[in-house]
């Protein structure tokens, strides 16, 4: 009786992570249905604005390390 008992608890430990990982996926797909995506238009806007800024900075840094370099190069 007892190996009955041990072998239809490890099987239902077996299944349950199954369906925790069907339930978590199916509340995924729920979640993703309820989000507000943006339209084409605003999308576009964004990546314009995130690409720009990226440029901006990108100069930014290049100009700091260029100026340190030549004074790094002064000083040694």
């Amino acid at each position: 009786m007892a190996k009955g008992k041990s072998a239809a608890k490890s099987a239902a430990k077996r299944n349950k992570p199954r369906k925790g990982i069907r339930k978590f996926f199916r509340e995924v797909v729920s979640e993703v249905k309820k989000v507000s995506w943006p339209n084409a238009k605003d999308l576009t806007n964004h990546t314009i604005v995130v690409v720009v800024l990226i440029l901006v900075f990108a100069a930014l840094i290049g100009i700091v390390d260029f100026g340190l370099g030549k004074l790094f190069t002064l000083i040694s």
